[in-house]
């Protein structure tokens, strides 16, 4: 790293140091790899079960063991040296993934009834919600440790375009490899990532462990996170508003319907449908690196989650190819605006002794309403219709925004200009 200071305004500050490039690697060979592999078992349950639910259920398998481990799992992370740990839960989502490989493989499954093999898959989902528990938290704290706190917010930037670029390419990947190599040697794609992370994790050094409280009780470490995020209100504001987004909003769950019976597009357009809401997350994020979103945040991330809203309920009551997959690409620019205000919420609001139980708390409330959300649309879709339960969970996103922005004045007003100055003048 060059000694020479940093402009503050400097849009690539964060990419000047070494160590934070590896991190993007492994970030992204990670988000890609996870990414496509949900893509690709989302197409084969749904094609084994054509049923709505079983797309939630596939949800539900995840968010399980995710939310009934994610304090725990807070715990250990500020507990342990952050690299070690991250390298075990690589290597257990490249068993998970080496096991789907082998599970689609008609020479290893022969024999085995449909319901058997739907089974299998849905336990091994279960298994990687294990395993999510503990890589959210691992790499929101490793992220930290690897940068100096004047480039946090850059890094936050970078950080989740990274996940962003994953999340196009991952979902665009499998549309098509399904088409020309077929899901078993798709599921192979996935594990040779999993393979290259774990290599570009081997060239991060050890990082010191910052918890001064190492061996305290579980219980106390596990209140002390959870009191933290509930008293302090910019945290939870942000927290639970894209909780709520991502819950209600979940349209993305009940894709393979309408690549399969609403649109009628086949693999290649449920790819492109899958990846336009990441492609305008990406492009968002990649502007907000030289246009930052500091300056009345709280507004910004009320207006953001609004507009995704909204976008969501286009998609439901679209019959058009062209229009659905604007209406998804926009919901992804006003997605990326959400998560870029609110991960730098988190990096500048959290000491660094409680990253990994806030992380989890975050996990708990936002990573794991990804799979409820799923659920939600998948049972809601059962119950009334996939088109109704769709345009219900964007009408529902606008309802608690409006409520939000009249009952939270404070919130309205969020400005974390000074927050990052601060942070800037930290050596």
């Amino acid at each position: 790293m060059n000694s020479k200071k940093l402009d503050k305004k400097d849009p690539y500050a964060a990419l000047r140091y070494k160590e934070f490039n590896t991190f993007l690697l492994l970030r992204f060979a990670m988000v890609f790899a996870w990414s496509m592999q949900f893509i690709v078992i989302e197409w084969e349950v749904y094609s084994i079960t054509k049923d709505a639910l079983s797309l939630g259920i596939i949800g539900l398998m995840e968010v399980i063991p995710a939310v009934s481990l994610a304090l725990f799992a807070g715990h250990i992370v500020d507990q342990k040296e952050k690299k070690g740990l991250l390298m075990k839960c690589i290597f257990g989502f490249s068993v998970i993934s080496f096991g789907l490989f082998l599970l689609t493989w008609p020479a290893v499954v022969e024999g085995f009834s449909k319901q058997i093999i739907l089974y299998l898959i849905y336990f091994l989902v279960f298994l990687g919600g294990l395993v999510r528990a503990f890589l959210g938290p691992t790499i929101f704290s490793l992220l930290s440790l690897i940068v100096p706190k004047k480039v946090y917010p850059n890094a936050a930037t970078w950080s989740s375009s990274v996940w962003q670029i994953g999340s196009v390419v991952g979902p665009a990947v499998a549309g098509f490899s399904i088409t020309l190599m077929g899901v078993h040697w798709s599921l192979c794609l996935v594990f040779a990532c999993s393979i290259i992370a774990l290599l570009a994790l081997s060239q991060i050094s050890e990082k010191p462990i910052l918890n001064p409280k190492i061996g305290e009780p579980v219980m106390q470490s596990l209140t002390e996170g959870i009191k933290f995020v509930f008293n302090n209100k910019t945290v939870l504001g942000a927290i639970t508003l894209d909780m709520v987004a991502v819950l209600f909003g979940g349209a993305v769950a009940l894709l393979p319907i309408f690549a399969q019976d609403i649109l009628k597009v086949g693999p290649e357009g449920f790819g492109f449908l899958r990846a336009a809401p990441a492609v305008g997350a990406f492009l968002t994020m990649l502007i907000t690196a030289y246009v930052p979103l500091s300056k009345n945040a709280g507004m910004k991330l009320l207006g953001a989650i609004f507009g995704f809203g909204v976008c969501i309920i286009i998609f439901g009551l679209s019959t058009l190819f062209w229009v659905s997959l604007f209406a998804l690409f926009f919901s992804g620019v006003f997605d990326g605006i959400s998560v870029v205000i609110r991960q730098t919420i988190l990096q500048i609001k959290t000491p660094d002794n409680m990253r990994g139980r806030v992380s989890a708390v975050n996990s708990m409330f936002v990573g794991s309403s990804n799979e409820l959300g799923a659920f939600e649309s998948g049972l809601t879709a059962r119950l009334m219709g996939t088109v109704t339960a769709v345009v219900f969970g964007g009408s529902m996103t606008l309802l608690v925004v409006l409520t939000t922005g009249i009952i939270s004045p404070t919130f309205r007003k969020l400005d974390l200009t000074k927050d990052i100055e601060e942070h800037e003048k930290e050596a």
